[in-house]
């Protein structure tokens, strides 16, 4: 039987225990990420993995793009592949057939996203790690309530509130299925990393070649940018302790509502990293793993903005002008009216 100072002895090797873990964990975590921002965007690390990449040239012989799905109102074109058109409505992707076997890996995706208004435009478009591609829904052109990771790149803010950050804006959500992607609240309820977590990018109407990293090593996920023609990473964001199973597959999705743009597709290539990986209990069967976050907002419910008047400033102005000019007419034409009955009244007693 123990006493009590052999239990408080015990009680403190399993904390002593439990911080060792955490911290063994924490040192294996993506070291590389600091190394990357700054580095030429050129420049590419691990071994190149052609079945989950997408390069000119699209087609084979045939129409069919090797190892790719067109999903949707996609276009395949000589340099490049529309998602979605200049116009409402619209939706498009294009997923990747071979299940992806790696543990560590990046995508460089170019793209390119242009339309012809200037202030107003959307919705935008997503690059996916899911376990179950080619269907089409809400999320920018793919389903809700999807297993496994989204990255979103929401030009256009739906939310009515006030928001920290101004649009385009990169943000990422991890899901098991149970989780659902708000899109009147921009992702803000369910975003990886918290509601702060992301980037503003300002990647439309661009004369140059725009691109996206996404490096998943180390239970880290970390995006990067290069939108301004420098040709080096820039660091958007990076998320610890983020849980993905191999055997899930990649694609990129777009679509359009009242408003729009053009979203193109030029590249996709992934790069499967060397990581020392040490593995925990629960991920032996890396296919088997439950995708899972621990950082992200908390989801709530949702509750519905109050949405401003559709008039605008200008339009109540127009109104409360008609309205007086309506009053004052009005009122005219009852003086005039008094004024006649008067005259009349007089004339009798003439």
């Amino acid at each position: 039987m123990l006493t009590l100072s052999g239990k408080l002895f015990k009680q403190k090797a399993h904390i002593q225990l439990f911080i060792c873990l955490i911290i063994l964990y924490l040192s294996f975590a993506d070291e590389n990420v600091n190394v990357i921002d700054g580095r030429p965007s050129t420049e590419f690390r691990g071994y190149y993995k052609r079945e989950h990449s997408l390069i000119k040239p699209y087609q084979s012989a045939g129409l069919d793009i090797p190892n790719w799905e067109i999903i949707g109102g996609t276009m395949v074109m000589q340099n490049e592949i529309r998602l979605t058109r200049d116009a409402r409505s619209q939706q498009g992707a294009i997923w990747n057939k071979v299940p992806n076997h790696a543990r560590d890996w990046e995508l460089v995706v170019d793209f390119r996203v242009h339309g012809s208004t200037g202030s107003l435009f959307g919705d935008g478009f997503a690059i996916w790690y899911v376990q179950e591609p080619n269907i089409p829904g809400p999320v920018f052109g793919s389903k809700d309530y999807f297993r496994g990771l989204g990255i979103f790149l929401d030009t256009y803010s739906n939310h009515n509130g006030p928001h920290a950050h101004s649009h385009p804006f990169i943000s990422s959500m991890v899901s098991n299925g149970s989780l659902h992607y708000d899109h009147d609240k921009d992702g803000t309820h369910t975003q990886l990393g918290g509601e702060e977590s992301g980037c503003e990018a300002r990647f439309r109407n661009k004369d140059h070649e725009t691109f996206v990293l996404v490096r998943y090593v180390g239970n880290t996920l970390s995006i990067f940018t290069d939108i301004s023609n420098e040709r080096t990473w820039k660091l958007c964001f990076r998320v610890d302790g983020v849980i993905l199973p191999t055997n899930y597959y990649f694609g990129i999705s777009a679509a359009t509502g009242d408003l729009t743009d053009t979203h193109d597709l030029i590249s996709v290539r992934m790069f499967e990293q060397e990581y020392a990986r040490v593995e925990k209990p629960f991920e032996t069967n890396s296919d088997k793993i439950e995708p899972f976050a621990s950082n992200f907002a908390a989801p709530r419910d949702h509750v519905p903005d109050k949405k401003p008047s559709k008039l605008g400033w200008i339009g109540t102005i127009f109104l409360i002008i008609i309205g007086i000019v309506v009053v004052v007419g009005v009122l005219g034409f009852g003086f005039i009216f008094l004024q006649k009955r008067q005259e009349r009244s007089r004339k009798r007693f003439y």
